[in-house]
């Protein structure tokens, strides 16, 4: 196979003579090639039989990042097949099967999960998936606290501590969610022209809020405490009723467990300001508000109890097993969890790496409001994580007190 011993960024015509001669299709079949990514980093093809519908998924890293053309390790190749290896050891019903990793071509090979939704897209047409909270905790309980040294032998955990050192995206991270928002200190953040002198009094001018920023900006640098995601937001996840599948974990690493499910909260947040801010008072969008409140609150306590029940039951560290240390252990990540939670939060509504929910509103006073309600919940939970969100009621609580503060700038000329 000489066309493919060394790399190169392949086209959908290259995608189709790799899948034949890697033989996950007859070299007679009639192949259809699709680029369906929509991320900023790397590129994705469908690959289908025309005549059997029977597809594939291919995923490719480039020396060159998909949205800016800048130079980036295809590393982040091999660390996303390997949490897949993990995955489908700890978690197997919450991620795609895995065919192939070619670490010369950087890419990977695996299940067409077509018959699943992009969670993002799918709560931007209020669909409500029962199940979700059970599912995401699921995974969220498994794949973290089954990743510590809790419950791995040490030697087990610090190998692979090794195989994921994920530098170059770890230091996207640590600038686009812990520094910029704050400093806007390399130039990249994009603020929205109705909002730009609030963003600058809440985020930039507010030193209390800079200072846990760090504080938390320490804890992802430092707290190599679980094999974390590391870009767990809905688009990285694919739903259909009563199941769902995580995709995308190139970013992993071993870091705060809180990161992951400050992650999840923040991003139905989105969709909760959403549908608040553009949505007229009908039925729909009452039960679809109601749906997301549910599963805000049941994420946060399913984790706590299922977490919980792991330790409690399944933890090798004899120390792990003092009275009282499961509790006072999982404390601490849900006071992470809330911090990192009010991170994404505000690095998704003034930085680069911008999502639909907010920043596809087309209504100017209607953005500018969703704005200022995720900023204003951001510092609530950053700020008063140490006293508050223990429980998932506390923030339905800190939404429903911000947008009802808030319900004036509707009316603003």
């Amino acid at each position: 196979m000489p066309e493919f011993n060394k790399h190169f960024r392949m086209t959908e015509s290259d995608i189709i003579k790799y899948s034949k001669e890697k033989s996950f299709f007859n070299e007679s079949t009639y192949l259809h090639c699709d680029e369906i990514g929509d991320g900023n980093i790397n590129y994705v093809f469908r690959v289908t039989d025309v005549s059997t519908k029977k597809s594939i998924i291919i995923k490719q890293a480039d020396v060159l990042l998909r949205s800016s053309g800048r130079d980036l390790s295809t590393q982040r190749s091999r660390i996303e097949a390997e949490a897949f290896e993990i995955y489908n050891k700890l978690v197997p019903n919450h991620v795609p099967n895995i065919y192939l990793y070619d670490p010369v071509m950087c890419l990977i090979v695996m299940q067409d999960i077509k018959d699943y939704e992009n969670m993002r897209y799918a709560l931007l047409e209020r669909k409500i998936f029962s199940g979700f909270a059970e599912n995401i905790t699921n995974f969220l309980s498994e794949a973290l606290i089954g990743t510590t040294d809790h419950i791995l032998n040490p030697m087990e955990k610090k190998r692979l501590m090794e195989r994921f050192v994920n530098p170059e995206l770890c230091e996207i991270s640590e600038k686009l969610v812990f520094t910029e928002p704050y400093t806007n200190y390399h130039g990249t953040n994009v603020l929205f022209s109705e909002n730009t002198e609030f963003f600058e009094k809440e985020l930039y001018s507010d030193n209390l809020l800079c200072l846990e920023a760090a504080k938390l900006k320490e804890s992802f640098k430092s707290n190599s405490a679980a094999l974390i995601h590391g870009d767990l937001h809905t688009g990285s996840i694919f739903i259909k009723e009563k199941s769902v599948m995580v995709l995308d974990p190139e970013f992993a690493f071993y870091g705060p467990l809180g990161y992951d499910i400050g992650n999840v909260i923040a991003n139905l947040i989105f969709a909760w300001v959403n549908t608040w801010v553009t949505m007229e008072r009908t039925d729909k969008k009452d039960k679809f508000i109601a749906w997301l409140e549910s599963t805000i609150k049941d994420i946060v306590d399913l984790f706590y109890q299922k977490s919980l029940k792991i330790l409690e039951e399944r933890a090798t560290e004899r120390m792990t097993q003092a009275h009282g240390f499961a509790q006072w252990y999982l404390e601490n990540v849900l006071k992470d969890a809330a911090g990192m939670a009010g991170l994404e939060i505000n690095r998704r509504v003034v930085g680069d790496a911008k999502v639909k929910d907010i920043a596809g509103i087309e209504c100017n006073k209607q953005r500018k409001l969703a704005e200022r309600i995720c900023v204003l919940c951001a510092k609530q939970f950053v700020l008063n994580r140490n006293e508050k969100y223990q429980s998932g009621k506390d923030y339905i609580t800190t939404i429903h007190e911000i947008a009802a503060h808030l319900e004036g700038v509707r009316n603003e000329k």
